[in-house]
């Protein structure tokens, strides 16, 4: 049983609080520009800036920032915004940026009538992600597309190169609708 309690006193502290003003295009307009369209020409379109990015970028500080057949690449700038208590980035973000990046390696092979989605995904931390890392980048590569099941791989990096995460996942292809 857990004992519920009140606000802690630093979060109302005015000088230990700070402020993140975060802004999103409406999902409709992302959905409703992939009408029509495969999947590596949304994500062109998301690249060039001629469709928002996805809400969670937003959230989350990323982006995606190329895309061709089979693979992708999605930058962020982590910041103490993104900390657990144990002060680093939270594993999430990595995971988040790994699915993110292969799901849309995924989504580049995909025709105007295909979706996707994840069935399995699989991420190891090998390093920690500190606000103060930099750059980093996440690259998504598709290893096998069958005709229901592609698998993808990524890595996470640093702007020196570090490894900083690695996973896998498999995605079931499905029709748009």
């Amino acid at each position: 049983m857990f004992a519920t309690m009140g606000q802690h006193p630093a979060m109302s502290a005015p000088d230990h609080a700070r402020t993140r003003t975060i802004t999103w295009s409406d999902p409709r307009i992302l959905l409703d520009g992939l009408a029509g369209k495969s999947g590596l020409e949304l994500l062109h379109a998301i690249v060039a800036g001629t469709l928002p990015q996805a809400p969670i970028s937003e959230t989350m500080s990323f982006a995606l920032v190329a895309a061709s057949a089979g693979e992708t690449r999605f930058r962020c700038v982590p910041g103490e915004f993104l900390y657990n208590p144990h002060g680093s980035v939270h594993g999430g973000v990595a995971a988040t940026l790994l699915d993110s990046c292969m799901g849309a390696a995924v989504m580049s092979t995909l025709d105007a009538e295909s979706a996707y989605t994840t069935t399995q995904l699989s991420i190891s931390l090998v390093r920690p992600i500190l606000a103060d890392s930099g750059e980093l980048f996440a690259d998504g590569k598709v290893v096998h597309r069958g005709g229901r099941l592609v698998t993808a791989e990524g890595k996470l990096t640093d702007g020196k190169g570090r490894l900083l995460a690695h996973g896998t996942t498999c995605c079931m292809i499905l029709p748009r609708g």
